[in-house]
């Protein structure tokens, strides 16, 4: 048995609220992006790694199973790596709703998980 690093998965109050809007319209959303939080708990990075947003964030494609497009037309997930143990998943949002995201509001977004996380640091 391999000794795997664990990862603490955190997700984002801004996550949420996208994720709760998402679920309104796509029932299995859960269950499309467990894989990749299985992934990030494993200690693996998928996705690709945005440049200039000035921290270390991925974006990750996840398939959307009811809208039944595989990757391209799936979700798109904006993780944030803080620590080596830690990965806050940022905002989620819906290919074929969103073209992309502006770096801006990636940026605000982590200052967001920074801020709220800041009591809980040692």
């Amino acid at each position: 048995m391999t000794n795997r690093p664990f990862v603490e998965v955190i997700v984002a109050p801004h996550f949420e609220r996208k994720f709760r809007r998402l679920q309104t319209k796509y029932r299995h959303i859960a269950e499309d992006i467990q894989p990749l939080t299985e992934q990030l708990s494993r200690g693996e990075t998928p996705g690709d790694q945005i440049q200039g947003v000035g921290y270390t964030v991925y974006k990750a494609r996840v398939r959307n199973s009811d809208a039944k497009r595989g990757k391209s037309g799936g979700y798109r997930v904006i993780y944030y790596v803080k620590t080596a143990h830690r990965i806050f998943l940022a905002t989620i949002y819906s290919k074929s709703d969103q073209k992309d995201i502006p770096l801006e509001e990636i940026r605000r977004i982590i200052q967001e998980i920074l801020a709220e996380d800041e009591p809980q640091e040692e």
